[in-house]
């Protein structure tokens, strides 16, 4: 019989998950190389320098990385200490974006605030703080978790509030995807399935509702039906990301070869910049990014089920839905599988708050990593 460490015994493990690490920096690199190509004409035409967005990228990557190592090392008493500090300073900043003199509106919405010259999207922070509280709330509450006033109210009216202040905004695609953050962690975290099923229910005749009062969002809802039928108004993106990605075949037409991003596909660099890294390296290049996003997801959700305390298994479980949540919505989108809804693409569309936001996750799952079980 083999001698065993008192580590080993206690099924604790001292090494972060490193797989989990290098599929996030492939694609962290990845996303500042598509970056630099897909913004590079248009930054070159109103910045006067074709590394604008780059540079600010990068410098964006760089906090990112910082605050996953800060996250990775933190102990985790600290780390869930603040929880409530979280969701309110998450609900202040969010309110803020509704005042003119702290918002800077753009596209006929009003989602971030500008301090000191940066801008902040709080949206992306909503999410984990959402996931931190809903964790919380989950792992404590077990023993009362099927209970309608106690178990089920508290969570709703959390995340019903933050959907209403991004409904203001307004921000349709963020108030859904809080939405879904919420039927994916009750539905593991223990609440009966006939609340679940009624929220569900009320969701989508409220999301109807938002839908048929606005012609234009009913127009652009259901565009991706068949974008082809207005090619030139609420279906011109959409065609676009369809002739970059055809256009690319296996090898693709090279780095920085790509023709859509020539003021042909709106948001080339953020939303749709998929559809610049399909026509550019082509099936190859997106058979790596899916194989890097498998992998991370793999790796996310494993560190998630090997948790012994609940809270923890929860909040990497959480973690693990930001991120895949929104792989899969913006694939969706540049797709045409669902109506277009501004989504990043984690790691590789341009925005500074969604690439610090999904660092944060990734090193709250490196934290937990550490404490997983063999």
């Amino acid at each position: 019989m083999s001698m065993q460490t008192g580590t080993e015994l206690s099924g604790q493990q001292n090494g972060m998950d490193y797989w989990l690490l290098g599929a996030t920096l492939v694609l962290a690199g990845l996303g500042l190389i598509m970056v630099l190509s897909a913004s590079g004409v248009m930054a070159e035409r109103a910045m006067e320098s074709k590394y604008f967005y780059f540079r600010k990228q990068a410098m964006y990557a760089l906090v990112g990385l910082v605050v996953m190592l800060f996250f990775a090392k933190m102990p985790k008493k600290l780390m869930y200490a603040p929880v409530y500090l979280w969701l309110f300073a998450i609900i202040g900043l969010l309110c803020l974006t509704l005042i003119p003199p702290f918002s800077v509106k753009a596209g006929g919405a009003r989602r971030w605030l500008s301090l000191g010259g940066v801008s902040i999207q709080p949206m992306e922070l909503a999410k984990v703080a959402l996931v931190f509280y809903l964790a919380y709330f989950f792992s404590q509450k077990q023993k009362l978790v099927r209970s309608f006033s106690v178990g089920f109210i508290p969570p709703v009216v959390v995340t019903g509030g933050l959907g209403l202040i991004l409904l203001l905004q307004p921000d349709f695609g963020g108030a859904v995807f809080l939405g879904m953050l919420f039927f994916l962690m009750s539905l593991v975290g223990g609440t009966r399935m006939t609340y679940l099923f009624v929220s569900v229910l009320f969701g989508a005749g409220a999301i109807g509702l938002l839908i048929v009062q606005s012609p234009y969002r009913f127009k652009r809802w259901f565009a991706f039906l068949d974008p082809f039928k207005d090619p030139q108004n609420v279906g011109y993106q959409l065609v676009q990301s369809f002739y970059a990605f055809g256009s690319g075949g296996i090898t693709g037409a090279g780095f920085g070869s790509g023709k859509q991003k020539l003021f042909y596909l709106p948001e080339a660099h953020t939303d749709f910049v998929m559809a610049v890294l399909g026509e550019e390296m082509g099936f190859i290049g997106v058979s790596m990014v899916f194989l890097c996003i498998a992998i991370l997801l793999w790796r996310a959700f494993r560190i998630a089920l090997s948790q012994d305390d609940l809270r923890d298994r929860f909040t990497a479980y959480g973690m693990a839905l930001v991120l895949g949540l929104g792989f899969l919505l913006n694939l969706a989108v540049v797709l045409g599988c669902v109506p277009p809804k501004g989504v990043a693409m984690p790691f590789l569309s341009y925005g500074g708050s969604s690439l610090v936001a999904c660092f944060l996750c990734v090193g709250v799952l490196l934290n937990l990593s550490r404490r997983q079980t063999p």
